[in-house]
C-alpha cells in the first residue's frame, strides 16, 4: 500500500502527481503485467542469452 504525506498547501495535482511517481517508482505495475502470462524457463534463459549478446554487440 503507497502512504503519500500531502500537505494542507499542497494542490491535488500535485499529490496526484506523487502519487504516480511513487506507484511507477515500485514498480507495481510492471510486476502485474510480467505475472499475467507464465513464461517458461527456457524462454526466459534464451530471452537473457539474446539481451546479453545484443548488449555485447552494441556497447562491447
Amino acid at each position: 500500500m503507497l502512504i503519500i504525506n500531502v500537505k494542507d498547501s499542497d494542490s491535488i495535482d500535485k499529490a496526484l502527481k506523487k502519487y504516480k511517481r511513487k506507484f511507477n517508482q515500485t514498480g507495481t505495475l510492471k510486476e502485474l503485467r510480467r505475472r499475467k502470462a507464465f513464461t517458461k524457463p527456457s524462454v526466459k534463459r534464451r530471452h537473457e542469452r539474446l539481451k546479453a549478446a545484443y548488449r555485447l554487440e552494441k556497447y562491447g
